[in-house]
């Protein structure tokens, strides 16, 4: 059999034991640095690896979670366009579009004007139905649809009878003192 390197050196007397020992000695801890090092990167790659992970599951569930919400908002806008489809009431109900009476209402800050027949219009006024917006115009409802309606999304809901700002709660106690005072019959209001 083959004699190693180290032992041909020491057979030639090249080198002695002493320094065969110290270079063997020194070699095996290259080896264990070696195989210690190796260990540690693996932990490292591992440890990197887990965290890309963890951060491409968390953008996942944060990318999942909108797309959820995005679902439920287009699902209750489809809600709502059908609860107004269903239920609007018509505007000139069983009255010529020839007696048609302007109905003021305000969205948002801008007032807005409605054609509706004078029966509508009371109802209106009476609370029975509601002015809700539908994509760019706006639809009569009757008074529970509207309530639905709010309490899916309240900006939908332009005008209700019952719902009376304090402002024009206000006015209207401050208005009270007309009450005696006839009103005459050709004032529209």
């Amino acid at each position: 059999m083959a004699l190693s390197l180290q032992e041909q050196l020491l057979k030639a007397g090249l080198t002695d034991k002493k320094k065969a020992k110290q270079v063997r000695q020194q070699k095996n801890k290259q080896v264990k640095a070696q195989k210690n090092h190796n260990v540690v990167q693996t932990n490292e790659a591992k440890l990197a690896a887990e965290k890309l992970i963890e951060a491409k599951k968390a953008k996942d569930r944060e990318l999942n979670q909108k797309a959820k919400q995005e679902a439920e908002k287009k699902a209750l806008v489809a809600q709502i366009k059908q609860l107004i489809e269903t239920n609007k009431q018509p505007k000139f109900a069983g009255s010529k579009r020839e007696e048609e009476v302007v109905c003021n209402f305000t969205d948002g800050t801008i007032i807005k004007r409605m054609y509706v027949s004078q029966s509508t219009q009371k109802q209106i006024s009476q609370g029975k139905l509601a002015i809700v917006k539908l994509n760019d115009g706006y639809e009569l409802v009757p008074m529970p649809v509207a309530n639905k309606i709010s309490e899916r999304d309240e900006a939908i809901v332009v005008y209700r009878a019952d719902n009376i700002s304090e402002a024009d709660q206000k006015s209207s106690e401050e208005d009270d003192w007309y009450a005696e005072y006839d009103i005459p019959d050709d004032l529209n209001w």
